[in-house]
């Protein structure tokens, strides 16, 4: 009987445990049930990015940029966040950033400009989260727009790809 009640006592702690415990990233669902974001608007001076139903705000973010933020990216490595009208192009649930919106920079023109001047348009610009478990100081990316980890879950479940993003000095 010492032996069936220990069998239940280890199962019972087990589960306990195991409620505990944050599932994968992959088994997590992320869902969003209000309105539907037309556009995404981010304001690199004021450092804020604003999700929009036609022109009601839905959501607002405090964000953070590439190292060197003033100025339209234009090449490879400058640090640069890009400014211009683009279009979220992927959901990435894989991102190195917990998750990640990808953002469908370079333009034709941009690539043009680049290729112009001998170098690289750069790419792979996304909004996401973090690199760790708290909120890096000041602008970091390599161009990115980075917010909160619980944010880019918000909003990752809110944006659709395809959705207009706009992006302002």
């Amino acid at each position: 009987m010492a032996g069936f009640l220990r069998v239940i006592f280890v199962t019972f702690a087990l589960f306990g445990l195991s409620a505990c415990l944050e599932l994968p990233k992959s088994a997590k669902q992320y869902s969003y049930n209000g309105e539907s974001v037309t556009t995404i608007e981010v304001h690199k001076a004021d450092r804020k990015m604003y999700l929009l139903h036609g022109s009601k705000v839905l959501k607002a973010y405090r964000i953070q940029l590439g190292g060197n933020p003033l100025g339209p990216k234009q090449f490879e490595g400058d640090g640069k966040t890009p400014e211009g009208a683009y279009r979220i192009s992927q959901h990435n649930p894989k991102s190195t950033y917990h998750l990640s919106l990808r953002i469908s920079y370079p333009n034709d023109a941009q690539r043009a400009y680049a290729k112009k001047a001998g170098k690289q348009p750069g790419g792979d610009i996304f909004i996401h989260g973090q690199p760790g478990w708290t909120r890096v100081k000041g602008d970091w990316t390599a161009g990115c727009i980075a917010v909160t980890d619980k944010e880019i879950e918000e909003i990752y479940a809110m944006v659709n790809d395809g959705t207009q993003i706009n992006i302002f000095p």
